[in-house]
């Protein structure tokens, strides 16, 4: 038992954990949710031709995927705090089942959009679920790992299970997840959470926050504005009411704060040198999508499982020493990436940059844990992926700017 499990332990008061989770199961949990989002990357084409549309058309059901899980991390997260991860494995399982239903059996892109948004809130809760049960370093290690590591071999997947199947069986793959969930109930505790009064105002505020964030890279002129206003009323709405769906220990939290701002950060580079990755390869050595696309595999990969034994060894490191890394590696990878025109340099640095945006999730996940009140940890780990995930909307954005 690490350090991280002693406190948690001390912070129940001494009662008896429930039966651990195996960490298999917990990378099960949540892994899958990468391939809603990478998965379809390589069959848009497929899934446009038979929708009668553009492609352009048909990778609004990947936007609606994003902003799905974007907004129910906060949203299932609170469900865990409030009803306890029995609860939330129930709600989530059903939103990801009925999600991939619309997905599989979608007549046209309206219902294609609504089952991607659907499976994404479910997908969002199941994760959130997987590193609230994750209890040691080593454990959270492997749940980012997964996910990292799926996001990395999500298109080849992709592109293998449509020629093999068929693009819905692509489109399905997020459901692998529910495959955990019983395995994941056996661990939890029948009552772990108490009963807390609802916010519904709050709960409002913050999907509408949510909602101007990842529309702000695409209509900022718009929703830049939004986004600021909404997060003043919202701020407002905590201070008023301290207790309710953002809870003032986790919002006015410096150190938690501080875990997530980097944890952003972190993700920008990396998801804005993912986009930039092709043409940065096609510009310097000719190569065409496909053969960077194999080619990248292998730094993303790198980084995925590298990230499991770096979250691991950070619990015998102190946090500052471990922050500095993290913003150094952050720094280097896109400098790396914009001063060298060497192929392997280049792959350098989409490995680095891969390694420390999953490191961080990681190692900044226990800490924005850790540093809350234990009956708000649910909230903070949904309100810290909340921080993360944004990441995926800005980063590719940023990358399409800088290269104009």
């Amino acid at each position: 038992m690490d350090h991280l499990q002693h406190s948690a332990a001390a912070r129940r008061g001494g009662q008896p954990a429930p039966e651990r989770v195996a960490t298999p199961w917990l990378a099960l949990l949540a892994g899958p949710l990468s391939y809603g989002i990478a998965g379809p990357a390589l069959v848009l084409d497929d899934v446009a031709r038979a929708m009668g549309t553009g492609e352009q058309t048909a990778a609004s059901a990947v936007t609606a995927f994003g902003w799905g899980i974007a907004l129910g991390t906060p949203l299932l997260a609170a469900l865990l705090a409030r009803r306890g991860v029995r609860a939330v494995l129930t709600v989530a399982t059903a939103l990801v089942v009925a999600g991939t239903v619309l997905l599989v059996l979608s007549p046209n892109v309206p219902v294609l959009v609504v089952g991607a948004g659907v499976q994404a809130l479910g997908s969002a809760g199941l994760t959130v679920t997987a590193m609230k049960l994750a209890d040691s370093a080593r454990r959270m290690g492997v749940v980012t790992a997964s996910l990292a590591v799926v996001g990395s071999t999500g298109p080849l997947t992709g592109a293998l299970v449509a020629d093999y199947l068929s693009w819905p069986a692509v489109l399905a793959l997020p459901l692998l997840a529910v495959l955990a969930v019983p395995a994941a109930r056996r661990g939890a505790a029948p009552r772990e959470a108490a009963p807390a009064s609802f916010d519904p105002l709050g709960m409002a505020l913050l999907a509408l926050l949510v909602t101007a964030a990842v529309l702000t890279p695409h209509r900022p002129l718009v929703a830049g504005p939004a986004t600021v206003a909404l997060l003043l009323v919202l701020a407002a709405r905590t201070k008023a009411r301290p207790d309710g769906f953002l809870p003032a220990a986790v919002a006015r939290n410096g150190r938690f704060l501080a875990a997530s701002a980097l944890a952003f950060t972190l993700g920008v580079v990396n998801f804005g040198l993912l986009y930039t990755a092709p043409e940065l390869l096609r510009e310097h050595a000719g190569w065409d999508g496909t053969r960077s696309g194999i080619w990248l595999l292998a730094p993303y990969l790198l980084g995925g499982f590298g990230s499991a034994f770096l979250v691991a060894a950070s619990a015998r490191a102190p946090h500052r020493v471990v922050a500095v890394a993290l913003l150094a590696a952050g720094a280097a990878a896109p400098l790396l990436a914009a001063a060298t025109t060497v192929v392997p340099l280049l792959l350098a640095a989409m490995a680095l940059g891969s390694l420390a945006a999953s490191t961080g999730q990681g190692v900044l996940a226990l800490r924005a844990a850790g540093v809350v009140p234990a009956s708000h940890e649910a909230e903070a780990l949904g309100l810290f992926n909340l921080a993360y995930l944004l990441s995926v909307a800005f980063g590719p954005a940023i990358a399409v700017m800088l290269s104009q």
